[in-house]
């Protein structure tokens, strides 16, 4: 197979957890220029099917959204049986849907952290066991699940979101081992300082903007269309050999 033939995803339907906004989106946009079918989620299914079909006109590919808490088991599973019915089938799937609540830890409430690990932890962990049957009876999978680099390393004031992710690689790569006989890959992305909405607070702010950009050898903020190409890597054959990876895309930060 020509090299470039094996990152085409024609014939994938991917799911996109988070896909309505920041990374999710222009991941969802990636895969589907990439050839796949996409599903995405939002808590709000105005919004989930307004870039759902924002994607589908721009790349020609079939893009649906649904309403899905991913905290909520009830909803994760109508959401896969929906998924399922809709695109006869399911083969990539992106753990995208997350939070962050900051603070000093003697100022957060042991709701607001249960919250980030209800989302970020309990949430990929529901969306991939639902998938589960479909991926392993078809003996082929990709599942991608969005860690950070407070995967690996830490930023004070962050204890509910550095715990979550330091979850999420860890989950990745037990997830890995147990799915290898079945032909599922899984791998963590990441990502580093992306001017998200989510880091809206830390954009705006010429201080922390600046307190980043010093921690990156690559002196700048990701843009969001930069982590396209690594998410559709992971998606393809082309990292059919690939699997329990944690993939930096954080301009350098975790080497410093």
């Amino acid at each position: 197979m020509p090299i470039l033939d094996s990152f085409k995803l024609d014939g994938k339907v991917a799911l996109v957890t988070g896909g309505n906004r920041g990374l999710g989106r222009q991941m969802a946009l990636a895969l589907a220029e990439a050839g796949a079918n996409v599903a995405i989620t939002s808590r709000s299914i105005h919004r989930a099917e307004e870039v759902a079909q924002s994607i589908s006109e721009a790349t020609g590919r079939k893009c649906v959204g649904y309403a899905c808490d991913v905290a909520n088991p009830s909803d994760v599973e109508s959401m896969m049986a929906q998924l399922i019915d809709e695109f006869g089938g399911i083969h990539i799937v992106v753990n995208n849907a997350g939070i962050n609540i900051r603070g000093p830890i003697d100022q957060l409430t042991l709701a607001e952290f249960q919250e980030v690990l209800d989302t970020n932890v309990t949430g990929m962990w529901l969306v991939c066991r639902a998938a589960a049957p479909y991926l392993k009876e078809q003996r082929y999978g990709r599942v991608i699940n969005i860690g950070s680099t407070l995967s690996i390393i830490a930023i004070a004031e962050r204890t509910p979101y550095a715990s979550s992710k330091g979850a999420v690689l860890q989950m990745t790569r037990a997830l890995a081992l147990e799915w290898a006989p079945y032909g599922i890959t899984v791998n963590a992305m990441l990502p580093g300082p992306f001017a998200t909405e989510m880091n809206t607070s830390l954009v705006e702010d010429p201080v922390a903007y600046q307190s980043f950009i010093q921690k990156v050898p690559l002196g700048r903020w990701g843009e969001l269309h930069e982590i396209g190409g690594l998410a559709v890597f992971l998606a393809s054959d082309a990292s059919s050999f690939v699997t329990g990876a944690g993939i930096s895309i954080d301009g350098g930060w975790t080497v410093m």
